[in-house]
């Protein structure tokens, strides 16, 4: 058993524990697979050139290949609804709202970098950055690789406060990550330091601070007067927002093999839905964490041994009373919040938030599949095949996406950006970082930030 990114996260790069290919132990159940995943270089030896003699007779294939996706005929050239893109004052947490489905945004249309400023420390041996800055009052907060919060101007990035919150006592090999949402003139952070805490967001004062027994690694979401983390044994956790008691706490089957990024619940109404590292998608009552519905988002695939992972690591979203997400083991779901009943699903491995908008919902596949669905039928439109025909050393991880401003934006850990036509998937425009990011980009007031890799913020107008 394997706990991807919690047996030692410092071995291994960052790129490769974050899309699951440091779980070269596993080679052994997939010496002869054929992976959606870009091909990597630890699993079995090379394949040995057929001999010219050729045994007479029909091959039949033992394995059968992996499911593919491709577009579907009934929907070529026809077209679908998006919503007018909406200005944005605040984005308060890292999914940009309570239900993690924004939309479509005004930002950036102009699409070129307005600043960047050192904000934090970022990727390296022994710290990771884990979620997106959100932004509230004219204010980006963000927690950076060594747990340390602060508050920028978000129309310059100028430093106002910074508050330190790391706990040095000796190594702990599980105390990176976590995230920050802001609610009422207050930053909520979860760490893998093991603690929630709340700050004051003017100041950076700590208002309240609980221990937690396991460190979290996703950023908390803040909703009804209540705090919901998700830690890295699958409890979710509620908390009081004014005082930081524990509400409850509810716990579905714990899965020992998970991905290093962590994802955050999806909130409306009285409903909190909640991805776990089984494949779990889970909605519990707000009130008091009763169970309302399961559904399991999970494909083993003998042909790959990596959808063992289960995890579902990116966000939920809720839109228009439905719930998608998307889980590394292969299944991109829509499931009925009222009822929990599965609407449609694809065969789609994925560790980003997917992007519900108008008539359709985008997804990121692992491989680098960009792929445009039906909302309503999970029938595809359009597949953007970003590493296709590349060789290994040139593909990309891509993260995203966020429809802003009539175009769709995901950015890459090389420190690609790219504006796709949302309707067709056509690259419009083409933007270099200077650095690699694996978060989603957010947005308000008109621009785009980014926070890479190095511990940039990359502000884009």
């Amino acid at each position: 058993m394997i706990r991807v990114g919690l047996n030692g996260p410092s071995s291994f790069p960052r790129r490769l524990a974050l899309t699951g290919l440091t779980v070269a132990v596993m080679a052994g159940l997939g010496g002869c697979a054929n992976f959606n995943t870009p091909k990597i270089p630890f699993f079995g030896p090379k394949e040995k050139k057929a001999s010219a003699r050729v045994a007479p007779g029909q091959r039949i294939p033992v394995l059968q290949s992996t499911q593919t996706l491709t577009p579907a005929p009934a929907l070529k050239g026809v077209d679908f609804s998006l919503p007018e893109p909406q200005p944005m004052a605040q984005w308060p947490v890292p999914g940009g709202n309570i239900e993690q489905a924004v939309d479509h945004v005004v930002a950036a249309p102009e699409l070129r970098i307005a600043w960047r400023r050192k904000v934090g420390m970022g990727i390296s041996k022994f710290t990771h950055i884990m979620a997106p800055p959100v932004i509230g009052d004219g204010h980006i907060f963000m927690l950076d690789g060594r747990a340390q919060v602060a508050a920028l101007d978000a129309a310059n990035g100028h430093e106002l406060w910074r508050t330190d919150l790391s706990i040095k006592k000796g190594p702990d090999r599980e105390a990176f990550g976590g995230g920050v949402a802001y609610a009422d003139g207050v930053i909520y952070v979860s760490s893998g330091y093991r603690f929630v805490a709340a700050l004051d967001a003017r100041t950076g004062k700590e208002l309240w601070k609980v221990v937690t027994s396991s460190p979290v690694h996703g950023a908390p979401t803040v909703a009804g007067g209540k705090v919901y983390v998700i830690d890295v044994v699958d409890q979710l956790q509620a908390y009081d927002a004014k005082t930081g008691a524990s509400a409850w706490t509810y716990q579905p089957l714990e899965e020992p093999a998970r991905m290093l990024i962590a994802s955050s619940p999806a909130v409306l109404g009285e409903q909190v839905v909640a991805p776990f590292a089984s494949g779990e998608l889970v909605a519990v009552s707000a009130a008091n964490g009763n169970d309302l519905w399961t559904d399991v988002l999970s494909l083993t695939n003998r042909n790959n041994a990596l959808s063992e992972i289960r995890d579902i690591a990116g966000r939920p979203a809720i839109y228009r009373g439905m719930v998608f997400a998307g889980s590394h083991s292969g299944v991109l779901g829509a499931v009925d919040l009222r009822t929990g009943q599965r609407a449609w699903s694809l065969p789609l491995a994925m560790i980003s938030s997917p992007w519900p908008a108008g008539d359709v919902v985008y997804a990121m596949g692992q491989g680098g599949d960009l792929v445009c669905a039906a909302r309503d039928s999970g029938q595809v439109y359009w597949i953007k095949r970003l590493n296709e025909n590349l060789r290994k050393k040139f593909r990309q991880n891509w993260s995203g996406p966020i429809l802003a401003s009539g175009r769709l934006i995901i950015v890459s850990d090389k420190g690609e950006l790219l504006a796709l036509d949302p309707k067709t998937g056509k690259e419009e425009k083409n933007l270099r970082l200077g650095a690699g990011s694996f978060q989603t980009p957010i947005a308000a007031n008109g621009l785009l930030y980014v926070l890479a890799d190095n511990g940039e913020l990359i502000a884009i107008q």
